[in-house]
């Protein structure tokens, strides 16, 4: 087997996905410390409560992300000054994350200019007509600008594994209702949860993988598990 490249050692930080916590990411993180220092690779510490708020206030949730990714970057900083920074978002966590990038009010929340010069998102929904995901993709194109891409490179990662089909397999049944409760079609191709064509974005590198889960499966490999990891892993250069 031919031995994994390093990439260039600049630190990471990894945003969980909607509804997910910090810990299944300790999967994403091992892998990638093959090629890149296991110090340098942060996970913002999201739990449901995060996502869900107590009281609950799913409203909120993108503001308490933010919050949370901000205190991430600011510690990164801290540990490796001068260095740039690169964002890994999964699904939700990638579009809260360009909403904390963008550095405009966001339900009254913004934050100010990083070290942040990359963010890699992997099955972010851009496009979206679900209740919460619209209010972050309908907020994102009423800010994003072309010139924002001089100063972060985005890079949306989508998997094109599996075709909705309302009279399909069970898993071909269930990736049709998501992908209808996204895109309002379900008929098309994605990861099994998000659309492929929910997640391009003009301006950016979009890439369309084949085979990677958006969750973790028992019989399957998602974008953290080795197999995922290693198939976008090349785009942190």
């Amino acid at each position: 087997m031919q031995a994994l490249k390093r990439v260039m050692p600049n630190p990471v930080i990894i945003v969980a996905g909607s509804g997910m916590w910090g810990g299944i990411f300790e999967e994403m993180k091992l892998h990638l410390s093959a090629v890149l220092p296991k110090e340098k690779i942060f996970i913002v510490p999201l739990t449901i409560l995060d996502w869900v708020g107590f009281p609950p206030s799913p409203e909120r949730s993108t503001n308490r992300v933010m919050q949370r990714l901000h205190q991430t970057v600011l510690q990164a900083q801290q540990r490796f000054p001068n260095e740039p920074l690169t964002i890994i978002g999964h699904s939700g966590g990638g579009t809260a994350a360009m909403i904390y990038l963008l550095g405009k009010p966001f339900q009254g929340d913004a934050y100010p200019r990083t070290a942040v010069t990359k963010l890699i998102t992997l099955g972010s929904p851009f496009h979206s007509i679900e209740r919460y995901g619209k209010v972050k993709s309908d907020f994102i194109f009423a800010h994003l600008r072309r010139e924002f891409f001089s100063q972060v490179e985005v890079i949306s990662i989508a998997s094109k594994t599996r075709f909705g089909n309302l009279q399909g397999s069970i898993a071909e049944r269930s990736a049709f209702e998501f992908y209808k409760n996204t895109g309002g079609t379900g008929s098309v191709w994605g990861d099994g949860v998000v659309p492929v064509e929910c997640c391009q974005l003009d301006g950016a590198q979009n890439v369309v993988l084949e085979g990677i889960e958006h969750l973790p499966t028992p019989f399957g490999s998602w974008y953290g598990a080795r197999r995922g990891v290693e198939a976008w892993q090349a785009f942190l250069n």
